[in-house]
């Protein structure tokens, strides 16, 4: 018999932990699921930002080195109308630190992008059969949705707002991740642009639990085993933890993000839209200074990172991260510096024993 308190997400998710790692695009890759799935976790790959070959490549990796479940992350977003004034303006707004760094401003703009689930992703998960494939900013039309749910794969999206949590049960998920304001990353919201509806964690997963049959997952300042007893007192079945696995080797991220995730404050983060162009929670950097984190000149999601690309190609091999993004949640300073299998076994059974109490 499980020790946890409720079962319904492991029995769902087939799972032995309440645990989940946050997908996190370009922070985790197939080294961190294995090491989450094979602690009795649900490791995740976060797929927006691979082609299908190098999804295909991770995935083979994974079963290589796990028999446990796995979690195939993928966003669902509409591709953004071409505006060539909103772009031009946004490149203006960036030109003195073009000229400040050198950089060739009168180039061509790359192009910074997202792949959203469609056809191709989905022919995927029809061939590699998932245990579970989750969403961020809301569902994929009905179609390729009930191609996944034929599959057997689970259904998992976050939800920002109670609406959205109600939207996504009638919508088909199987689970429904709350994501409170406090998390790092990209907020998930899709019912609503307006920053003023997002809620905190203590707040949204309770009011969730009420709303909706299906089992909640709690994501958003739960750094710690203190975080997942708090959340599963809230009502919540398991939680989803992000910025607490950045610190672990297995983690993709640079020698700056690393040392900045470990000097941050927990004052020292903001919701910003100026690398992608939606919110989203990262540590304060000079760009988001000096600009203001929110700026209405910044291109639709994901073009706004374009124009910051030659920037950063000339400050980040200097150790700067001025115009970087530095994905975190509030509670960085909770994370610790271990493997993510051991980071993921030491949570659950400090848990456990404070529930035990």
């Amino acid at each position: 018999m499980s020790q946890w308190p409720d079962t319904r997400l492991l029995d769902l998710l087939g799972i032995e932990l309440p645990i989940l790692q946050a997908p996190m695009a370009g922070s985790t890759g197939s080294a961190m699921a294995i090491a989450v799935s094979n602690a009795g976790g649900l490791g995740s790959l976060p797929c927006a930002t691979l082609n299908l070959e190098q999804i295909s490549a991770e995935l083979h990796a994974f079963k290589q080195a796990c028999n446990g479940p796995l979690n195939l992350n993928f966003f669902c977003h509409q591709p953004p109308e071409p505006d060539p004034a909103r772009d031009a303006a946004w490149k203006q707004a960036l030109k003195p630190y073009y000229a400040e760094l050198g950089a060739d401003f009168d180039a061509p703009t790359p192009v910074s992008n997202r792949a959203p689930f469609d056809d191709a992703p989905c022919s995927l998960v029809e061939a590699f059969k998932p245990a579970v494939v989750s969403f961020h900013f809301g569902l994929p039309e009905a179609g390729l949705l009930a191609r996944v749910k034929a599959t057997g794969a689970k259904v998992l999206s976050s939800a920002t707002t109670v609406d959205e949590a109600i939207w996504l049960e009638q919508h088909g998920c199987d689970a429904i991740i709350a994501m409170g304001y406090e998390a790092g990353g990209h907020r998930g919201m899709f019912l609503s642009t307006d920053l003023n509806t997002q809620v905190g964690t203590l707040a949204l997963v309770p009011q969730v639990v009420d709303a909706v049959s299906v089992p909640v997952i709690a994501a958003g300042g739960i750094g710690d085993h203190r975080g997942i007893v708090a959340a599963l007192a809230l009502g919540a079945s398991g939680v989803q933890l992000g910025t607490a696995y950045l610190l672990c080797p297995e983690a993709k991220v640079s020698a700056a993000h690393r040392q900045a995730l470990q000097t941050t404050k927990d004052s020292e983060t903001a919701l910003t839209n100026l690398f992608t162009g939606r919110p989203a929670r990262g540590i304060t950097t000079r760009i988001m200074r000096e600009l203001g984190p929110i700026s209405a000149l910044a291109p639709r999601f994901p073009l706004a990172g374009g124009a910051l690309m030659p920037l950063r190609a000339i400050s980040e091999p200097n150790g700067s991260s001025d115009f970087s993004n530095l994905w975190s949640g509030q509670a960085a300073r909770l994370a610790r510096a271990l493997p993510a299998g051991e980071l993921t076994r030491s949570l659950a059974e400090r848990a456990l024993a404070q529930l035990r109490r």
